[in-house]
């Protein structure tokens, strides 16, 4: 695939042996060029997905961080959830 992209893209990056119609790297042909389109378009939309991903892990983390101090903090400020208790306040003697 490396190599298609090399050959779509005017083989620029770099030799190879490669022959083939002398120049058809200048040219290439119409269903390579609508390949590499394809790809970069699906390229761009997983960035785009990466992106809105790394979105909602920050904003997890910022919600965990703060539920964190928040249980950290004196008393607890009742803010349950009406989940059980975790193992270590559940205690007897």
């Amino acid at each position: 695939m490396e190599r298609e992209w090399r050959v779509a893209q005017g083989g620029r990056g770099g030799g190879g042996g490669g022959g083939g119609g002398g120049g058809g790297a200048a040219k290439p042909d119409p269903e390579l060029r609508n390949r590499v389109a394809d790809l970069e378009q699906e390229n761009k939309t997983l960035r785009q997905r990466v992106e809105a991903a790394r979105g909602r892990v920050h904003d997890l983390l910022s919600r965990l961080t703060f539920l964190e101090e928040q249980a950290r903090q004196p008393g607890g400020n009742g803010g349950g959830s009406g989940s059980a208790p975790s193992s270590g306040s559940a205690g007897g003697p």
